[in-house]
């Protein structure tokens, strides 16, 4: 069991860097809790990247997951009304993306926790390079090196503070995928 009986937050922000095993974690809490999974990757692929101009462009990139989020937060909106948990796989890189949908939760009178899955850089990179090729349940999309150093110098870990909040946690995700 990934969570104990407790009272559940209505959004659980899935939070690791690339590779650290988000995807993962969310479809097996998702399935435990009988929540709702939103996969940021999983979206822009269906609705974007087949639309996207070459090479790719990070503002119209951006304009398009923001686009994604909202809808994503007006649904867990919905599902909270019906008690049902929203698990967030939105990548919550920085501490200000965190921090819009802790705000955005807040406003709408909703709880929302972090579930921080906390693994190192060399091991999340030989994940990503065996997604990459194995293009298995999690594979949404391919990830080279320059993408993921990209996104390694936006990483912001979470704080303690930040990811205990609210019924909130660490995973050690490390050696287990």
């Amino acid at each position: 069991m990934i969570l104990p009986d407790l009272a559940l937050p209505d959004l659980i922000l899935i939070v690791g860097c690339t590779g650290a095993g988000k995807t993962t974690y969310a479809l097996k809490l998702a399935d435990e809790l009988g929540g709702v999974r939103f996969s940021i990757d999983e979206w822009m692929t269906a609705l974007f990247w087949a639309d996207s101009p070459q090479p790719l462009r990070f503002q119209w990139t951006m304009e398009r997951i923001g686009r994604c989020e909202a809808q994503i937060f007006a649904m867990a909106r919905q599902l909270a009304a019906r008690s049902i948990p929203a698990v967030l796989d939105l990548g919550f890189t920085t501490l200000a993306h965190r921090d819009k949908f802790r705000d955005f939760a807040a406003g709408a009178g909703l709880i929302a926790a972090v579930h921080f899955i906390d693994v190192p850089a060399e091991e999340r990179w030989h994940r990503v390079n065996r997604r990459n090729n194995e293009r298995g349940e999690t594979y949404a999309m391919t990830v080279d090196q320059q993408m993921f150093d990209f996104m390694e110098g936006m990483w912001e870990p979470p704080t303690e503070a930040e990811w205990s909040a609210g019924g909130g946690r660490r995973i050690d995700g490390s050696s287990s995928t």
